[in-house]
């Protein structure tokens, strides 16, 4: 048989799960995402630089959390050109081009950045 006692209230506890829930530890990820656009544009592959100028960002509200995406408007032919040049495609000759992966290696330190945020605010509201 297992049992246990407790003293005192569950306050801290929900007061905690309130911050939460109300999406206070993703305060601030706006100023991250625009981090993000920055990494994005200035890692873009340039031959004319319309690609590199068209990063942008949005921020979603879930039920279950936040949604950070980023996003490019450059199109060719329906075709997002960051991700031709991100994965490579093949020309209508024949040719292929290689891909270049430069999203990833941008955003990393942008995720890493957003991770120990994160984290900092559930340890912090953890205890206060």
């Amino acid at each position: 048989m297992i049992s246990f006692k407790h003293k005192g209230n569950f306050d801290k506890t929900m007061k905690f799960l309130k911050k939460t829930g109300n999406g206070d530890i993703f305060k601030g990820l706006e100023v991250l995402a625009e981090e993000g656009v920055k990494a994005l544009q200035e890692a873009t592959p340039k031959k004319t630089g319309k690609t590199a100028s068209s990063w942008s960002y949005s921020i979603e509200k879930t039920k279950t959390g936040i949604i950070l995406s980023w996003n490019n408007s450059n199109r060719n032919n329906g075709a997002s050109v960051a991700i031709l040049i991100q994965y490579g495609h093949a020309m209508p000759s024949g040719y292929y081009v290689q891909g270049i992966d430069y999203i990833n290696p941008a955003l990393k330190p942008v995720f890493d950045k957003i991770g120990q945020k994160v984290w900092w605010e559930v340890t912090k509201n953890a205890y206060n």
